[in-house]
């Protein structure tokens, strides 16, 4: 009788072990947010122009802050780390993906909107988190 699909190896390719990079240091992330007050709303949200990694809440009621969380791994800051990594074009392609999450959570639309990057590097496993918050602004791009 064969093995059920989940028992077997993954394969040993680049990409797949960069997205399990990714899911851990996302993870980590979230967990690292999550223990600051932080709401998950949504993760990996997948718009035309982009993708959203982390959208958050910060706070409660009226005065709540949608979070937009993008996370940047670099396992060292030789290229200038995680948080250089976000560029113009980057930016732009996080704002295209959160108005369109508004667009699709209309209730949500109200809340005052932040964006901010966690960027992390050293170990995967147990990554250095450094959090930048309101990094950018949507009028900047």
């Amino acid at each position: 009788m064969d093995k059920p699909v989940l028992d077997k190896p993954v394969p040993n390719k680049p990409g797949l072990q960069r997205r399990a990079l990714g899911a851990a240091v996302e993870a980590a992330a979230r967990a690292h947010l999550t223990r600051a007050g932080l709401q998950e709303i949504a993760a990996n949200a997948n718009y035309r122009f982009g993708e959203l990694d982390l959208v958050m809440l910060e706070g409660v009621g009226p005065a709540a802050t949608l979070v937009f969380v993008e996370v940047r791994y670099r396992r060292n800051d030789r290229f200038g780390g995680g948080a250089a990594s976000v560029d113009a074009g980057k930016r732009r392609r996080i704002v295209h993906a959160a108005q369109g999450f508004l667009a699709a959570h209309p209730r949500l639309a109200q809340l005052a909107c932040r964006f901010d990057v966690i960027a992390a590097d050293g170990d995967p496993a147990a990554p250095r988190l450094h959090w930048l918050r309101d990094a950018f602004r949507a009028d900047d791009c």
